[in-house]
């Protein structure tokens, strides 16, 4: 097996341990990934820089680009998401912190400018709006064609402001909706990808955490 590949997990705040038993999960079922791969915590740039893939958890925007102001990693997750050599995977809050343009309360957060979408933030209303919702995820992921999908406050992918290199993996179809669906998730170029929901918190559902690793960790 060649060199070890380790993914780091974004802990200032929100769902951080649930991505890290998922992806622990995945290495410890897995047998054919062809790289050794180890997880970690991520709340130092020291720790930051011994990563080759991050991921960015779900929880609260605000929060995580303040407290990455105030403990000085907002410079070293910059140039660290700005990596092409990097992965970076940014779920719901995570997703919110990587993009470009957000169309409200933008001036709240200093997003890391790297995903090239305008975001529109607690697009499904508030936590009692929360659901979950079964999405056929198999265009892009092998025999993935019912997985439960958690969406709470989360935000959706108004615009693609780069479509030569922003791919929609999936648009969500419900009541009021535009035709076509809102965009739920997206991969830019061969090494972003961005979702609306809660992977992690498909309880024994590895799927998508599985294709994380094959996908992008693996390939770089």
């Amino acid at each position: 097996m060649s060199e070890t590949r380790c993914i780091g997990v974004l802990a200032l705040q929100g769902a951080f341990i649930e991505h890290v038993h998922h992806l622990q999960r995945c290495i410890d079922k897995f047998s054919d990934y062809d790289k050794a791969i180890r997880v970690t915590t991520v709340r130092t740039a020291q720790e930051l820089w011994q990563c080759d893939g991050l991921v960015i958890p779900g929880g609260e925007s605000t929060a995580m680009s303040l407290i990455a102001q105030r403990t000085n990693l907002y410079d070293d997750l910059y140039r660290f998401v700005h990596d092409p050599n990097k992965c970076i995977w940014g779920t719901c809050a995570g997703l919110i912190f990587i993009s470009d343009n957000l169309m409200t309360q933008g001036n709240l957060i200093n997003t890391l400018k790297l995903l090239h979408v305008t975001v529109k933030r607690n697009a499904f209303g508030r936590q009692a709006q929360s659901f979950i919702q079964k999405c056929d995820f198999s265009n892009f992921i092998d025999n993935c064609n019912d997985f439960p999908a958690t969406f709470i406050r989360a935000p959706v992918i108004d615009e693609i402001l780069d479509p030569e290199n922003v791919e929609v993996l999936y648009r969500l179809d419900k009541p009021d909706c535009p035709q076509d669906g809102l965009i739920v998730a997206v991969k830019q170029n061969d090494n972003i990808l961005a979702t609306s929901f809660h992977p992690e918190l498909a309880e024994d559902d590895l799927r998508f955490h599985d294709y994380f690793i094959r996908e992008f960790i693996l390939k770089r």
